[in-house]
């Protein structure tokens, strides 16, 4: 069964590369946490998949989702791997906290067209 993706949104970020420069300050050991209130009912589904990084509506980055940690004040933290790799920007309405995002509907690496831009869903 292919993996299953997040969508989220990088809150206070204008750009990718802004971004990519706070990811790297955050990495301890290799990884890089994420803390977050909800935990996904689909957690399973989700490790080896991608947290995907979402900047002005558009979709620029991933982050290979390596586990899920409870934490001791009660919320989870998303561990993810330390490398960010940055992807030719696909739109995508912005929405709070986290959405689930099926194997077939994530960006790829390549942008096919040229454009950089996709369809809102």
């Amino acid at each position: 069964m292919p993996p299953l993706h997040l969508t989220k949104v990088a809150v206070g970020v204008a750009h990718v590369e802004t971004f990519v420069r706070r990811v790297a300050a955050r990495v301890r050991d290799g990884e890089v946490r994420y803390a977050t209130r909800m935990r996904p009912k689909r957690m399973d589904e989700l490790v080896g998949g991608y947290l995907y990084w979402i900047i002005r509506h558009k979709i620029v980055a991933r982050q290979r989702i390596i586990r899920f940690d409870n934490r001791s004040d009660g919320r989870l933290d998303i561990v993810c791997a330390e490398g960010v790799a940055v992807l030719p920007p696909t739109t995508r309405r912005g929405h709070q906290g986290w959405r689930y995002l099926a194997d077939d509907d994530a960006p790829g690496t390549e942008d096919h067209d040229g454009s950089a831009i996709g369809e809102l869903p």
